[in-house]
């Protein structure tokens, strides 16, 4: 019987391991037991730009640690990542994690999280964390909410259908009790397609919230992100960048895309975006996306990203690669002993073969979720820093040359 301990690995251990590297940090660092001691406030450092592109690398300081960007933040909707732990994920290098402020409203309430000294304390996670705003999936209940000025109604979907209330005030308050390190404005994500005449209804309601989440906001040392809206309309995406920078914000968002448009089209949305965002403040797409989404991204200046993608698909038996995509229930893999890409250092591709994990997929085990993720997240992860030294060294566009040709079989 092996004993002793292992990152990532499920191995029965006789003897108390020795602290992580995640747990070392924290007893240094004191955030989770003594938040005396945690007083960084929000701050964004410009370190470099590309020389041909828009694509930088910069430092974000949270009163819980610090993020290099660009970063992908993995989605822990309910104050968890699906099959991980909150040391899994450091031990993967994520920096921050994003939580979703509508299912904790719901459950178990913001106002329990506040009693157990807010998000992070809640989940045992002493790194940052951004919660968005609710807005996202209130609006997508389509037919089980009214919006107001003053805010929306909506009926639950877990208990019994019961109605709340959303006003950009109460969602400010709700996140401020969560605590997270960055929280986001209240807005309205209108549904694809729409015509020009309700974005622009839905664009100047958004921006009259956004200036209210800013007024309701107290100093908490919490960042507050504006979201720009605007449909698929340039113009119009202009006119949100430009009054959210009026008001003021710690950073601001991209929001409304990967919504059912053609990449071209999210693409030119994101490009009549981020010329109108400050350059000394961080830029963050939201819901955003495939591997080549990210490279994209970061080319036209994003420095933020999050996305279900990686966590969802690697439940579901497709996992992200150097080369492509693998659907690891296809029968070309019963007998196949690679790993699910060669080139890969996670904990899944150094110890299991694809032979291995189609069976567990197969056979219905939660491990095969578990080894997925990990996979998955390893590989987003990755992508980013590798994009990071590569715009270090002056050198972004060969590197999404060579990443592009290689996953040109996207569909392994």
């Amino acid at each position: 019987m092996r004993t002793g301990s292992h990152k990532l690995g499920l191995i029965l251990i006789r003897n108390p391991p020795a602290p992580s590297a995640y747990e070392c940090v924290a007893r240094v660092q004191g955030e989770i037991h003594n938040p005396k001691l945690n007083r960084m406030q929000f701050s964004f450092e410009l370190i470099k730009r590309a020389p041909v592109s828009s694509a930088r690398v910069g430092k974000i300081v949270t009163p819980h640690g610090e993020v290099n960007t660009p970063v992908f933040m993995p989605v822990g909707t309910q104050a968890t990542v699906k099959t991980l732990s909150p040391s899994d994920l450091a031990e993967l290098g994520a920096e921050i994690i994003l939580s979703n402020t509508y299912h904790l409203f719901l459950r178990p309430g913001h106002e329990l999280i506040r009693e157990f000294g807010g998000i992070q304390k809640f989940m045992s996670w002493n790194r940052p964390v951004l919660t968005d705003s609710g807005g996202f999936q209130v609006f997508s209940l389509a037919e089980l909410r009214k919006i107001t000025e003053e805010g929306v109604t909506f009926q639950s979907h877990i208990d019994g259908g019961a109605k709340h209330f959303i006003s950009p005030e109460y969602a400010i308050e709700v996140q401020q009790a969560l605590g997270a390190d960055i929280i986001m404005a209240f807005d309205e994500c209108i549904p694809y397609p729409s015509t020009r005449d309700y974005a622009q209804e839905s664009l100047e309601r958004t921006l009259r919230w956004a200036k209210r989440c800013r007024d309701a906001k107290k100093d908490s040392g919490q960042a507050l992100f504006g979201i720009v809206q605007g449909g698929m309309h340039p113009e119009l995406r202009k006119r949100s960048a430009d009054a959210l920078v009026e008001i003021g914000f710690d950073g601001y968002a991209v929001g409304g895309l990967s919504v059912g448009e053609t990449k071209p089209v999210m693409y030119e949305m994101i490009e009549a975006t981020v010329p109108h965002l400050p350059e000394d403040q961080p830029r963050y797409l939201m819901g955003v996306g495939t591997p080549e989404d990210l490279v994209e991204g970061v080319e036209r200046g994003i420095d933020m990203f999050d996305c279900v993608m990686p966590t969802r698909n690697a439940r579901n038996g497709t996992f992200f690669t150097s080369f492509g995509k693998v659907s690891i229930r296809n029968a070309q893999y019963e007998r196949d002993r690679q790993p699910i890409d060669p080139s890969c250092g996670c904990h899944t591709c150094r110890n299991f073969t694809r032979a291995y994990l189609r069976h567990l997929f197969n056979a219905g085990e939660v491990l095969a979720l578990r080894l997925g993720t990990i996979h998955n997240l390893f590989f987003y992860l990755n992508l980013m820093r590798g994009m990071r030294l590569s715009i270090e060294q002056g050198s972004f566009q060969e590197f999404k040359k060579g990443f592009l040709a290689k996953r040109e079989n996207i569909d392994s």
